[in-house]
């Protein structure tokens, strides 16, 4: 069955949350894209993070039906996502990057794969990329033994190689969607990462009470890629958030059982970035995993109580995480 030939009878509500900052050459793909959705029970909501670039006046003069809110300061990917969370009236979440244009189709897959598997707390897309719309972004993500975080097949011509829908450790946050029971039980996202594998630690907290992730190949979305981040603030937050990801939600069998390929594969992550010192971008993942050292107490906190909500044993979740030499 293809995407626009997907109909569900389901009339839960979708909340659309699409975070803004200075993205208003993006926004008007974005938000017709979801006006043509075949799944029309939607609730569009667009979250500004005091952007000057006049995206607030183009929501309110040419969507006027679209929920607009204006924060104050820019609050980041997370600050943003929850604000919008918190608005939202749907049965079901999804966050959607202000540079993207979905499938016609899109919603109704999503809805269809929450309706049809009552275990799943969050629904991974097929992201490809906009330019090269033969060519994968994420087609749901994985985290490995040795602590590693990343999208399934990455950079790969699209040639069916993913077009099973299959359980997957996490969804991109630029294409994820939530059930409500499920954020209402593990919370939000994590307003200490601000930006960068936020998407990752809310799917451990999931994971760790039991929920699954399913990749879905009919959701699909098409990705600007590092068109509002990425480059230098991209390698800070991602040197960091790792480390906190780490420190937050891996089980404590886990750690004695993998702790030394761990820390091994942060040395090489270092050591790259010290032997790439010139660069910007290494540069600012090594503050960033400095930070991430110094943020460990907060974070030590913040573990005890993910680790007192888990349901599910260690060795399960060992099963959902991926070899070392996935790429």
């Amino acid at each position: 069955m293809t995407n626009s030939a997907l109909r569900t009878p389901y009339s839960a509500m979708l909340s659309v949350i699409i975070p803004n900052w200075n993205g208003a050459r993006f926004l008007p793909t974005c938000l017709d894209a979801l006006a043509r959705q075949t799944y029309t029970s939607l609730e569009v909501i667009v979250v500004d993070n005091a952007s000057h670039d006049g995206s607030p006046a183009l929501i309110r003069e040419q969507y006027p039906d679209v929920k607009l809110v204006e924060l104050p300061e820019n609050k980041g990917f997370t600050g943003a996502c929850n604000a919008g969370i918190e608005a939202a009236q749907g049965e079901f979440v999804a966050l959607l990057n202000n540079d993207t244009e979905v499938d016609t189709g899109w919603a109704a897959a999503v809805v269809d794969a929450f309706q049809r598997h009552p275990e799943i707390g969050i629904v991974a897309s097929k992201m490809l990329l906009f330019d090269q719309r033969d060519h994968i972004h994420t087609a749901g993500d994985y985290f490995t033994t040795d602590g590693r975080a990343g999208n399934r097949g990455v950079w790969q011509q699209d040639v069916g190689q993913f077009d099973r829908e299959e359980y997957v450790f996490s969804a991109c946050g630029g294409s994820s969607a939530y059930r409500r029971a499920m954020l209402d039980q593990i919370g939000l996202l994590d307003d200490d990462f601000f930006f960068s594998l936020e998407d990752m630690d809310l799917a451990w907290r999931a994971q760790l009470t039991g929920w699954r992730c399913l990749y879905t190949p009919r959701a699909v979305v098409y990705h600007h890629l590092s068109a509002t981040g990425g480059g230098v603030t991209a390698s800070y937050y991602d040197g960091r958030n790792l480390i906190f990801v780490l420190v937050k939600n891996l089980p404590a069998a886990l750690w004695r059982k993998h702790g030394w390929s761990i820390l091994r594969a942060q040395a090489r992550l270092a050591w790259e970035a010290l032997r790439a010192w010139r660069g910007a971008a290494a540069r600012a993942r090594l503050r960033g995993m400095l930070a991430g050292l110094l943020g460990l107490p907060r974070m030590w906190r913040k573990r005890r109580v993910v680790q007192a909500i888990r349901t599910v044993a260690a060795d399960e979740i060992e099963r959902r995480l991926s070899a070392p030499g996935v790429q």
